[in-house]
């Protein structure tokens, strides 16, 4: 029984990690295309 619920806690926590990590990459690769997009956009507006 140790031995499931410490197998299972592993799961949650990879989980948890591996979820905030594809979290905050995408948040920094939204930010950093939507900063490309407004060196585009000024470039095209002068």
């Amino acid at each position: 029984m140790d031995a499931i619920q410490s197998v299972f806690k592993f799961m949650v926590a990879s989980t948890l990690i591996v979820g905030g990590v594809l979290v905050g990459g995408t948040v920094f690769a939204a930010k950093k295309v939507d900063s490309i997009g407004d060196l585009v956009q000024k470039k095209l507006h002068r």
